[in-house]
């Protein structure tokens, strides 16, 4: 039995060779994989001593060998197969063991050349793979370290490893070229031969989108429709396919969709913040000193949209939180952790979904999102909405300024605008929303209902502010939150009516500051 071990990336390689050859498996390997083998004194042979054929082109051949691919293709259950491989010495290969060069890691680098790019598509390695996993009842294909360990177990414990652990990592070595070469193609898509050595264009000829399905929901957003969840196969620290699920029913489409829009806000905020969201719009938000005053003070907002919603919360949640959320009916509970205190309260509410999800380091460099919306035949595909809201270009146009503690509820409420459906208008006072206008047709609409939320709710819009998501087009909206008793407002600014919607603020006293940047949410 023969093993051809060539990785790139060396993680638990030395180990899984060693392992191997306890078992009487003889190794075969290739340049620096070789040489680690051998100096940790395990007997291995070259791939270039046993095919009589050197590597040549710099490295570039050194696998492409009827005795690699022939000792790989081979059908076992097929005589003429074996008798042709013996014909011509060739030993059968029923392990494989690749990971391919590292072209994805170099091409992320802002300094990538295009000659880096190149020597980094690997070549022989992807022919193996695809060797091996089509020959899945024969050979034993490993194309990532996280396989070892099961693998390895399996064959130590019953001598062979099973059709159907061969036919899984068979899938999954196909799927890892696949991503591979979607990686290649998207990159020098994104170039032209007269600017193949500048920056890649920031959208590629051709886009190719690799996921990987997380589990197969019940239904989509109506029982009618079929629906699965798919997550990157790299996601990003701190994301919802990140989430461990704790307790509860399984997550549905409607679920996962509102869970994101929660999350996504909740951890937009540095100080202890809760928010819940019905219908993919947050119905309350706000700040606390401990996560139960944060939640109290967010589902006050809106108790009746906050039956059923969902509730997210940037810290650990505490017995006293945990009681607290206990009162209402909720879809899905998401925290960074919670102390097993809090565990036992939700326990006693077992249809409750509890997702944990970490967050990620500060010091963490984020790697640029992707936002897509299928349209029909089609897809929209644009840059996250990451833009922070820059301080220095804050500008106040009205003859007031707000003070300091409207500026800190102007703050607070453009970050949950931002996460609220267009047209979005959210009232807010002492770091809690007081009311949420949002999805509507009319920015002046979305103003009305704000308000109208928050007299239901019983809480006090004089003395609150506004955020606006995008630019009021007539001074018809800031007369109504005026006539409310709104006293300072944040918005983008560039309507052609701005004159007009400033001299309405000046009218009623406002104060009213422009962020010359706008955060639809469609």
């Amino acid at each position: 039995m023969y093993a051809l071990l060539s990785v790139s990336d060396k993680t638990g390689v030395l180990e899984l060779a060693r392992r191997l050859h306890q078992r009487g498996v003889k190794l075969l390997s290739t340049g620096g994989t070789a040489r680690l083998l051998a100096e940790a004194g395990l007997p291995v042979t070259e791939v270039a001593e046993h095919t009589g054929f050197p590597e040549m082109l710099d490295g570039r051949v050194k696998t492409l060998h009827p005795k690699v691919h022939g000792a790989l293709l081979a059908r076992r259950d097929l005589p003429e197969h074996m008798q042709a491989i013996e014909r011509h010495g060739i030993p059968a290969i029923d392990w494989l063991v690749v990971n391919l060069y590292p072209f994805e890691a170099t091409v992320a680098r802002p300094d990538c050349t295009l000659e880096q790019a190149i020597e980094n598509i690997d070549i022989g390695g992807p022919a193996m793979v695809r060797s091996a996993a089509k020959n899945w009842q024969g050979v034993s294909v490993l194309t990532d370290a996280s396989q070892y360990e099961a693998v390895l177990d399996e064959f130590e414990s019953t001598g062979a490893v099973s059709q159907a652990t061969r036919f899984a990592l068979s899938v999954a070595a196909f799927n890892r070229v696949a991503q591979y070469d979607a990686a290649i193609s998207n990159h020098l898509s994104a170039l032209s031969f007269e600017q193949r050595e500048a920056a890649p264009q920031a959208w590629p000829r051709q886009f190719n989108l690799n996921l990987i399905k997380l589990q197969d929901l019940r239904y989509g957003e109506n029982p009618h429709q079929h629906a699965a969840f798919y997550g990157d196969p790299r996601p990003a620290p701190g994301s919802l396919p990140t989430a461990r699920q704790l307790q509860g029913k399984e997550l549905s489409y409607n679920n996962i969709a509102d869970a994101d829009a929660a999350w996504e806000c909740v951890r937009a905020f540095d100080t202890c913040a809760c928010v819940i969201v019905k219908h993919a719009n947050p119905c309350g938000a706000a700040l606390g000193a401990d996560p139960e005053g944060a939640y109290r003070s967010a589902f006050a907002t809106d108790p009746t949209s906050a039956f059923g919603g969902i509730i997210a919360f940037n810290r650990e949640v505490d017995e006293a939180a945990a009681r607290a959320v206990a009162g209402q009916f909720v879809e899905v509970l998401i925290a960074p952790s919670y102390t097993a205190q809090a565990l036992q309260v939700l326990a006693a509410k077992a249809n409750v979904r509890v997702l944990s999800i970490e967050l990620p380091a500060a010091a963490t460099p984020a790697a640029p999102r992707l936002d897509a919306k299928r349209v029909n035949s089609g897809w929209l595909l644009q840059s996250a909405d990451e833009q922070l809201l820059d301080e220095t270009a804050l500008k106040v146009v009205t003859r007031r300024a707000p003070t300091d503690a409207e500026m800190a509820d102007l703050h607070f409420a453009w970050k949950v605008a931002k996460f609220t459906k267009s047209n979005a208008i959210v009232f807010a006072s002492g770091a809690r929303t007081i009311g949420v206008g949002a999805g509507q047709m009319s920015r002046v609409d979305s103003t009305r209902i704000a308000t109208i939320k928050a007299a239901n709710a019983g809480l006090q819009v004089a003395g609150s502010v506004v955020a606006s998501d995008a630019f009021f087009p007539f001074r018809d909206g800031v007369d109504v939150l005026a006539q409310a008793g709104a006293r300072a407002v944040i918005q983008p600014g560039g309507s052609m009516r701005d004159a007009e919607v400033i001299a309405a603020a000046d009218e009623h006293g406002l104060a009213m500051v422009l962020t010359g940047m706008r955060h639809f949410r469609h």
